[in-house]
């Protein structure tokens, strides 16, 4: 799985990150690199609602987009929001939108996530392999 965070890095050309998360994703594209569909709907305003060009850009780059939502991935996503919002409410951790337990749910499926946004990935699923540029 490649985080939207990554696949930003690479539409902006970011001179900061953008060569290492290159770097990395050409390094593991043996293994097959997706996006989930959260991502896909986070990228919107990368590419002014242009799903089309989104699409292009992703192909090109040799992202898949075509995984579909499953019922498992909503289970745990529902596990997860629910978790949160527990330890949210005993003020132990700041308030976050669902999209950040889809992300991590739908990615349970696969090897792991390629993200620069490590440490909340895994504050969310400590299980989840999680590889950064």
């Amino acid at each position: 799985m490649v985080d939207t965070s990554v696949v930003v890095d690479l539409v902006t050309g970011d001179p900061v990150f953008e060569p290492a998360s290159t770097a990395c994703l050409q390094a593991h594209l043996g293994d097959g690199l997706v996006i989930s569909p959260v991502t896909f709907v986070e990228l919107g305003p990368s590419f002014a609602g242009d799903d089309v060009a989104a699409e292009a850009f992703l192909r090109s780059s040799r992202i898949g987009t075509t995984e579909s939502w499953s019922s498992a991935d909503t289970l745990l996503a529902h596990r997860l929001w629910h978790r949160h919002q527990l330890r949210r409410r005993q003020s132990q951790i700041v308030k976050r939108p669902v999209a950040d337990m889809l992300i991590p749910a739908f990615t349970e499926r696969f090897q792991g996530i390629i993200t620069r946004n490590a440490p909340d990935f895994r504050s969310i699923l400590p299980t989840l392999p999680v590889i950064e540029p």
